[in-house]
């Protein structure tokens, strides 16, 4: 019993938070694009935000699971469902690894992506999660980011609302949360977050944002009274 207890602990324990991202032990010959995969996943031990790393691991190994060369925009949507699936499970398997690592916020952001669909509620609390985890407003910024694209501006201007800090964050938070509002279609909102946004410590940034939205806001705000 012993000798078991001590396997089943190697088993489930769980790596260092500064070795998260670090490749695993395996008896399977190396891949051909092992060395870029080793060189990924160092630059993400030393940083598991940085985010143009995060997307080249992503690709790799998601073509990897699905047997395909480099990523080709214009066929990946006709990959055969489960070829897809495969894929897709690789790029949630790394996120979640990733997201091990308590400094991770981008993993989480990216988690949210990934289930958005499936299962709003869970995307959502990771959502919030990457914006405890993160403290400049980088991944709110990128959080609302996302949730605009996906066609859900309500959501991102609702954890902005929650989460935007003017005077600690960013000014690419308090634009994101902008945004969000005005395709919301909420022109007060924007209206009262743009002016909110006049108090972040980057002036200079704050004020090329505000040159930036004020016509949109303005805009969206004469065709409401409409």
């Amino acid at each position: 019993m012993a000798l078991l207890d001590r396997l089943r602990a190697l088993l489930t324990r769980k790596k260092p938070g500064h070795l998260v991202g670090a490749r695993r032990p395996s008896a399977v010959a190396r891949p051909a694009d092992a060395m870029q995969e080793d060189a990924l996943r160092a630059r993400l031990i030393e940083d598991p935000n940085d985010i143009e790393a995060f997307k080249a691991l992503a690709e790799l190994v998601r073509r990897r699971a699905a047997g395909v060369g480099p990523a080709d925009p214009l066929t990946a949507e006709q990959l055969p469902p489960d070829v897809r699936r495969a894929s897709d499970l690789a790029g949630w398997a790394l996120s979640e690894e990733i997201a091990g690592n308590p400094r991770a916020w981008y993993a989480l952001v990216e988690l949210g992506r990934l289930s958005l669909e499936d299962d709003h509620e869970a995307a959502m609390r990771r959502l919030n999660g990457a914006c405890e985890r993160e403290t400049t407003g980088r991944a709110l910024a990128e959080s609302v980011r996302m949730l605009r694209e996906a066609g859900l501006p309500g959501e991102g201007l609702g954890l902005g609302v929650g989460h935007w800090a003017p005077k600690d964050h960013i000014v690419e938070a308090g634009r994101q949360v902008v945004l969000a509002a005005l395709e919301a279609d909420r022109p007060q909102d924007a209206r009262r977050h743009l002016q909110t946004l006049a108090g972040a410590k980057d002036h200079a940034a704050a004020s090329a944002a505000m040159a930036e939205l004020e016509p949109r806001v303005a805009a969206a705000e004469v065709g409401n009274e409409v």
